[in-house]
């Protein structure tokens, strides 16, 4: 089953959106992933906004808890793009709207539950360090009995941003982390 979602945003007076393609991998070759990823979701969010060159440049920030993580699941973790290793910089993935996309993986289908928080960001404002949402979903999927069941893509409230904020702070002391969505 794919599922495609939409949300807006608004920057500097302009409307953008990101639409979220998401569904099950069923063939983990054709996406790059690692074959452990079959079964469970992949989700593709891709960034539309009129804005040109460094006016459209955004950066998506996931956050993730799952019982297989340092935390058993108690609390959200920085998710990086793993193949760049520690970097310095709170991003998945930052350009020119940039597209996310995730297709976790595991071998083994143990119990466990698992959630992504996404959200997408632009840097700027007072400090050129200053990141600000602006928008976000969660999304992910619970195994239970060796079954999958996917968690659709839904929106976050600036709540939720704002729950994060003390693990981006702690875990990226250089940059400043605003503690609301951006308004236009």
């Amino acid at each position: 089953m794919i599922r495609w979602v939409r949300l807006e945003f608004s920057l500097r007076g302009l409307p953008g959106h990101v639409d979220i393609d998401f569904g099950a991998t069923d063939d983990p070759d054709v996406l790059g992933a690692h074959p452990g990823a079959l079964g469970l979701p992949r989700c593709e969010a891709t960034v539309s906004y009129p804005g040109r060159g460094y006016q459209s440049q955004f950066g998506w920030i996931q956050l993730v808890r799952s019982t297989d993580n340092r935390s058993g699941g108690s609390r959200f973790d920085m998710d990086p793009l793993e193949i760049l290793g520690d970097v310095a910089h709170p991003f998945c993935y930052f350009g020119i709207r940039p597209t996310l996309f995730d297709a976790p993986s595991r071998d083994a289908r143990t119990a466990m539950d698992w959630t992504a928080h996404s959200y997408l960001t632009v840097v700027g404002g007072q400090a050129r360090r200053d990141v600000r949402a602006l928008c976000g979903f969660s999304w992910g999927f619970t195994i239970s009995a060796g079954r999958v069941s996917l968690d659709h893509p839904t929106p976050l409230p600036a709540e939720e941003w704002n729950d994060h904020l003390s693990v981006l702070t702690a875990t990226y002391p250089d940059w400043r982390f605003t503690d609301d969505f951006w308004r236009s």
